[in-house]
């Protein structure tokens, strides 16, 4: 059997979704805020039915084992119409791909079609009350009790756990090694007794991150994802994953993913509000639009070009730390031009003119430090990149032999 070319695939792809996808709308920038998560699933079952979900998952999995080539096709004609954006992070871009890597055969079976349905939405559960950047410095326990474990603790800054059905969750499974080798990823289902799920109320009034409380928890022995003790290799590639998502070069997502992808007309924002204020003579104006756009093609090629180094091996996977920090970076300086450039405007704005670009300007200002914290703060991308990339010495770490039950610690 012969395999579609990417321009039949192509144009296929957009016969089919100018007639079955509805086009992109403020409405969609809204949804992940107001947790429509309902509206997504309906989306992403449109894309299974057509024949357009998981276009790079394995067939034998109930994806299309295309590749990268096909999926960059679709992305491209997908751009004018919505997409399940909280489908691609980051259930299919981290923690379906973390899957493929490190699941059993019958774990792909049971949740890879499932997830590619529209049926099961994912999230991580990884970050702690106390650990801040030391993800390693795991307290949240699994007590093996036979063919279960017993899991008890707390995680935080999920995003939107309350509407998710399943987690990837990293706990402890052994004190008496270093903090590193007593780890096990497990899959959670997120809804059962024993789990607890509170949503954090943000500064723009959105409730999209949640934290977790765990209660004597049973997790069967079957739901370990990678080895026992061995969770920190998981959570490793996992993270890797994240990083290629953020930083806008995954072969799992449906479509383009909204806000995360410098090839994204972003900046487009910017140049409607300038022409909403009368702005487009103005010099200064002019050079700030212009950097915006500057960095929004360097962000493509960044992307491109690390893509391409990874993808042919000539690049370490680690490299997507370097995505993450550019991505990071520019949506910080996106947000200083937007608010230079809008002044009075972005504080107030007429209550009849929703989505306004001096509005979203104001609203991405709230969140824009997200970028820099989750998945790893910027330092810990620098960290990445001069250990794992450029192959400079490790920095010191005074528990890196110790057994973490001897570690002195707060939190726990």
């Amino acid at each position: 059997m012969s395999t579609e070319s990417v321009e039949e695939f192509r144009l296929r792809a957009r016969a089919w979704l100018q007639d079955n996808m509805p086009p992109l709308s403020p409405a969609s920038w809204d949804r992940r805020a107001s947790g429509r998560r309902d509206i997504e699933r309906d989306l992403q079952r449109r894309l299974w039915g057509g024949g357009f979900a998981g276009i790079c998952f394995p067939a034998e999995y109930g994806g299309l084992g295309l590749s990268v080539d096909h999926q960059e096709a679709f992305s491209d004609e997908s751009v004018p119409y919505d997409m399940p954006f909280t489908f691609n992070l980051p259930t299919f871009s981290i923690l379906a791909a973390t899957l493929i890597d490190f699941g059993t055969h019958e774990q792909k079976l049971r949740h890879l079609p499932a997830i590619l349905k529209g049926d099961e939405l994912w999230v991580q559960f990884l970050s702690e009350p106390s650990g801040g950047s030391d993800l390693a410095g795991c307290l949240t326990r699994a007590d093996r009790d036979g063919d279960v474990f017993i899991l008890n603790g707390s995680k935080i800054w999920s995003s939107g756990a309350a509407e998710s059905d399943y987690a990837m969750c990293l706990a402890r499974t052994n004190w008496d090694v270093p903090k590193h080798r007593g780890l096990t990823m497990f899959i959670l289902k997120i809804h059962q007794p024993g789990v607890k799920v509170e949503q954090i109320r943000q500064v723009d009034g959105s409730m999209e991150f949640c934290q977790e409380f765990f209660d004597d928890v049973v997790v069967p022995v079957g739901d370990v994802v990678g080895e026992i003790n061995d969770g920190w290799s998981v959570a490793t590639r996992l993270l890797t994953h994240e990083r290629e998502a953020v930083g806008g070069h995954s072969k799992y997502t449906s479509g383009r993913s909204i806000g995360h992808d410098p090839s994204n007309d972003d900046d487009n924002t910017i140049v409607q509000m300038v022409k909403a204020l009368g702005l487009e003579a103005d010099p200064r104006t002019r050079q700030l639009v212009a950097e915006a756009q500057v960095r929004q093609m360097v962000g493509q090629a960044l992307i491109d070009r690390i893509g391409t180094g990874i993808a042919n091996g000539k690049a370490p996977a680690t490299s997507g730390a370097i995505l993450k920090l550019f991505i990071a970076t520019g949506v910080m300086r996106r947000a200083e031009i937007g608010l230079v450039i809008a002044g009075q405007s972005a504080a107030a704005w007429p209550i009849h003119e929703p989505h306004s670009p001096s509005q979203v300007m104001a609203e991405m200002s709230l969140w824009r430090q997200g970028m820099s914290l989750g998945g790893g703060s910027n330092e810990i991308q620098r960290n990445i990149i001069s250990e794992r990339v450029l192959g400079m010495p490790r920095e010191y770490a005074a528990d890196r032999e110790v057994p973490y039950r001897e570690v002195k610690r707060t939190g726990g």
